[in-house]
């Protein structure tokens, strides 16, 4: 999962950590790529622009003489799903299986994420309309102890005679 990275809002995997995985250089990762490039559309790969390339070798801390010297390929879920008809071997093929299966378990992470987001802000609203309707039975309570105040009471019981 610490090889899933949000690029471009995407979650995508770099072709080096790919490489790793798959028991390749990410030199030969690249040619197999390049040889079958009508696999791999746009929305399934994409190579770093210079500014995500800074960025990158900064995040890793790579020096500027040192490292890869071209822009890194980055494959969406998809893309590394299309890896199975590229690479074809045992492990290539047990290793596309685990990460379908990591690439899933993240989905379900950001869905249930924002399911919580969405109970919480539906939670806010109501506690928001209950303070206004708080702050209204309080209004009316204050408007009906001032009213008593105001009328004057009849008197009931007995009444003394004034002649008496």
């Amino acid at each position: 999962m610490d090889k899933i990275y949000l690029i471009r809002s995407q979650k995508v995997m770099l072709d080096r950590d790919l490489a790793e995985l798959y028991g390749v250089s990410t030199g030969n990762l690249n040619k197999a790529v390049k040889h079958n490039m009508k696999r791999f559309p746009d929305d399934f790969m994409f190579q770093h622009n210079p500014e995500e390339f800074e960025i990158l070798k900064f995040h890793f801390g790579t020096s500027s003489w040192g490292g890869t010297r071209s822009f890194p390929y980055a494959f969406t879920e998809q893309g590394v799903a299309m890896f199975s008809g590229v690479l074809n071997s045992d492990r290539a093929i047990s290793v596309n299986i685990q990460i379908m299966r990591i690439f899933t378990r993240v989905r379900q992470m950001f869905t249930d994420t924002l399911s919580l987001k969405l109970d919480i802000e539906d939670i806010k609203k109501k506690l928001q309309n209950q303070d206004k309707n708080i702050e209204v039975v309080f209004s009316y309570l204050d408007e009906l102890i001032n009213k008593e105040e105001q009328i004057p009471r009849k008197r009931i019981g007995f009444k003394p005679n004034k002649e008496d």
